[in-house]
């Protein structure tokens, strides 16, 4: 009965994946969501009820997704990915055989307590192999990076570069971010492609 019901499990979560919005680990609990939020255009275009609903498409560098924390709430949008960023001086540089890739992270709280993370610990980049890659700490030309701990109020919003240290030939395909440290059940993920 029980690998039935993984069997089961697994087929409903490809499926949910083949429909375009999340994913969910019925064992965790976990769920990925690749949906972006529904631009403002989108919404003004009509009701709804007579026009019929487009297929979501992943999230890619610019859409923004609404994540869940375990107590509050956020809007995280990638604003840009530079490959092969710089490092900031000479003593920020990559390890022999790698380079750095900075993302951009836009942050707005949009739940009524107060959002209180580091969010570099939750972030991750996955290459085209399906190998993820953590932050690195360490600070590029490529922008102003996040503080070590981001606190908003309600309605606030935080802007800042993560930086990942990854192997020179890998090909970045997707970025991902969790709230809570990556400890929260839902992640959100980008197509770089």
């Amino acid at each position: 009965m029980l690998r039935t019901t993984r069997s089961a499990a697994v087929v409903l979560s490809a499926a949910l994946v083949a429909l375009g919005a999340t994913a969910c680990n019925a064992d965790t609990g976990e769920s990925v969501s690749t949906a972006p939020k529904a631009a403002a255009a989108d919404k003004a275009q009509g009701n709804g009820a007579s026009r019929k609903a487009a297929p979501r498409k992943a999230a890619k560098v610019g859409d923004t997704i609404s994540l869940k924390g375990m107590e509050t709430t956020a809007d995280v949008t990638v604003l840009k990915v530079v490959d092969r960023a710089k490092g900031a001086d000479e003593f920020n540089t990559p390890d022999a055989g790698k380079r750095f890739v900075a993302v951009q992270f836009r942050i707005r709280n949009t739940g009524r307590k107060a959002y209180s993370d580091s969010p570099s610990n939750g972030a991750k980049v996955v290459d085209a192999e399906g190998q993820g890659f953590d932050s690195w700490i360490a600070d590029t030309a490529a922008g102003p990076g996040f503080p070590a701990d981001v606190h908003l109020a309600p309605g606030g919003t935080a802007k800042g570069f993560i930086t990942f240290q990854v192997p020179k030939g890998a090909r970045i395909d997707k970025v991902q971010f969790g709230m809570d440290s990556g400890f929260a059940d839902q992640t959100g993920q980008w197509d770089v492609r």
